[in-house]
């Protein structure tokens, strides 16, 4: 459903806009009380980005070469794969020798672990073998659907999966994205604390889809939830009005990172149904959009060792357009 205007002005308007700002994002930003600022992307291989001459240069065709010029181009990326799949040891060897040392990675938490569902024939071959068969029976699973000793089991393959990273020095944190069904409540702060407990000594930072969270009356209680366990709050910027809507809150709820997203304004596609999903996020933030956020972060980055800010805007080249124009608008501000 491709629309036009200020916000969709097309990869040529916006390869424009980033072409004078090719190394603004390339390298970690100084933050205020001596952290860094990390801006990337929530993904490098979305189809609309890898087209031919949208943000790869030509002869970069491999997933070896896009992953290596990605990271000359931005310090930080958004797994967002490993939500459909389970990553495995092998993968993650290979993106750890295909980026620098000092590159990092930010994973989505699959499916599965947030109480989303998963298409039965995505999860692993000795997960779908041991399903007993009116589950496995099922197009799609969720984590109430495995038997307990399956369950652990898929906890288990996705730290698994991510050792090389964690070894390496190179995984930032684990998002942990609850949707929309899921409310305020003892039952989904238990489901919280499970996964940092399941998944530690990984760092997890966790965004809410239901706006209820952060209304007037919980906003206090989960920030202070959040803080008190020292999970990372995911701070948005995304459309409003919606029930799934998250307000740009700015919070630091662990003293080991601050997270931000971009996930575009474009409301009308927000919660559709049967659309494609980059269509969600079809959306060119305008410099006086990003503008109002460049306080913000650095109000965050004072209270983390780390802020990654991630563009999940990532239509074409919309994300890394925005992303590197918001690492020029924070890093003239250092400059200063």
């Amino acid at each position: 459903m491709p629309y036009g205007g200020e916000h969709d002005p097309g990869t040529s308007v916006a390869g424009d806009r980033a072409r004078a700002l090719e190394d603004a994002a390339s390298q970690p930003i100084a933050a205020p009380d001596g952290g860094w600022i990390r801006v990337g992307t929530a993904s490098w291989t979305d189809p609309t980005m890898t087209a031919s001459g949208v943000f790869y240069p030509s002869g970069a065709d491999t997933a070896e070469e896009r992953l290596a010029y990605y990271a000359r181009q931005f310090p930080v990326v958004e797994v967002d794969a490993t939500y459909y799949a389970l990553p495995s040891p092998a993968m993650s060897e290979l993106w750890v020798r295909r980026t620098p040392p000092d590159f990092t990675f930010d994973v989505k938490a699959h499916a599965i672990l947030t109480g989303q569902p998963s298409e039965t024939r995505r999860l692993p071959k000795a997960i779908r073998d041991a399903l007993p068969p009116d589950v496995a029976s099922k197009p799609r699973l969720y984590a109430k659907d495995l038997p307990a000793e399956l369950r652990d089991e898929t906890w288990r393959l996705f730290a698994e999966g991510l050792e090389p990273l964690r070894a390496s020095g190179q995984i930032g944190a684990v998002f942990l994205q609850y949707p929309r069904w899921v409310f305020p409540s003892s039952e989904a702060r238990d489901a919280i604390l499970e996964a940092a407990e399941r998944l530690a000594p990984l760092r997890c930072a966790v965004e809410f889809r239901n706006g209820s969270w952060l209304n007037e009356k919980n906003a206090e209680r989960t920030l202070g939830f959040l803080s008190g366990h020292g999970i990372a709050f995911v701070m948005v910027d995304g459309p409003q009005g919606l029930k799934s809507s998250i307000p740009p809150l700015v919070a630091t709820t662990s003293p080991d990172l601050a997270v931000v997203r971009f996930h575009g304004r474009r409301a009308e596609t927000w919660e559709a149904q049967g659309i494609p999903t980059v269509e969600r996020f079809r959306y060119l933030y305008s410099k006086d959009e990003l503008e109002p956020w460049v306080p913000k972060i650095e109000q965050a980055a004072t209270k983390a060792r780390d802020t990654h800010v991630l563009m999940n805007n990532c239509f074409a080249n919309y994300g890394t357009t925005n992303a590197r124009e918001i690492a020029k608008l924070l890093g003239d501000v250092r400059a200063d």
